[in-house]
């Protein structure tokens, strides 16, 4: 917040002869192979509170990359870089998409330094912060990096540059103004900035946060609130059909997405921005599919979907 969701075939053999003759006689297209379709269940919250600003209980400096409550799947179940069954891909040759993971998982040990307040444009804010996690500690920085990860595979093999604001290669931050200005210096032709949120038991589902129009001090979003929102609702629509939950049903009015004016990382941003907020850790159904790298996929699947159909749009 800124603030991982077999079956045994036995084949019989039917001789050549007498399946070409049925074939025939039915003039049908027989088909010899299944498709693998996306199974995941919609959410199903219903509560109305106020997202939390920061995590509660969250474990001294220690990141935990494999929480009690992990499902048994593990990454190599979910599918790789392969475009979306659902549509074909379009190819993003040329085109620059900066990925920038929410929170940094050392972030933890360094609370000195991401405490220090930078210029959001409109005012100063803390660098950064640590972040929320799951009850049984499975960190948003280990979630963010994973998922970021995964879109990153997705983007690159149709094409796209992708740049990250790190990669789990600096002790803590980078701080919000810093991942701004990666965007910034990159020309990018989108930003996503994944998250998790650390709200309210009952408050489930996706958001995705817009720019507001802010021209105040150093902050000028006038140029990147359009497109931002262009990309935001596209993003939005294709999270939703490839991870098959709802919008937040805690803000957003049931559209999924939120326009605001206090995030230093969209207030700074030249260049069209959302972040993605994909579902909220504190909640127990909500964290077990957050924990599930079967559902992580499907995750990075939809944003990659989302930005593809946004810059070829």
């Amino acid at each position: 917040m800124p603030f991982d969701h077999r079956k045994t075939i036995r084949r019989t053999r039917t001789p050549r002869r007498r399946v070409a003759l049925a074939l025939a006689a039915t003039g049908c297209c027989a088909v010899l192979a299944g498709c693998g379709a996306s199974q995941a269940s919609p959410s199903d919250g219903k509560s109305t509170e106020s997202p939390e600003a920061s995590p509660s209980g969250t474990a001294g400096g220690a990141s935990v990359d494999a929480p009690a409550d992990t499902p048994a799947d593990t990454p190599a179940e979910a599918p790789s870089g392969a475009p979306s069954s659902r549509e074909t891909a379009p190819s993003l040759a040329g085109r620059t998409v900066v990925l920038d993971p929410g929170h940094n998982s050392g972030n933890f040990r360094h609370s000195q330094e991401i405490n220090q307040k930078v210029n959001i444009g409109t005012t100063r804010k803390e660098c950064d912060t640590t972040g929320t996690s799951t009850n049984a500690g499975y960190t948003e920085a280990s979630f963010t990096l994973d998922v970021t990860h995964r879109l990153r595979d997705l983007l690159t093999a149709r094409g796209a540059k992708v740049v990250l604001t790190h990669d789990a290669d600096r002790p803590w931050g980078p701080c919000i103004d810093e991942r701004a200005k990666i965007g910034n210096a990159a020309r990018a032709d989108a930003v996503v900035s994944v998250h998790a949120d650390g709200s309210a038991v009952g408050n489930r589902g996706f958001h995705v946060i817009l720019p507001a129009r802010v021209r105040e001090g150093s902050a000028d979003t006038t140029r990147i609130v359009g497109p931002s929102r262009e990309l935001g609702e596209r993003i939005a629509d294709r999270f939703a059909r490839a991870t098959g939950t709802a919008p937040a049903n805690y803000l957003g009015s049931g559209t999924g997405l939120d326009v605001r004016d206090d995030l230093g990382g969209l207030n700074l941003s030249t260049v069209p921005k959302v972040f993605v907020e994909c579902g909220n850790m504190r909640d127990p159904k909500d964290a077990q599919l957050l924990t599930s790298a079967t559902w992580r996929q499907k995750a990075a699947q939809g944003i990659a979907d989302g930005i593809a159909t946004y810059l070829k749009g």
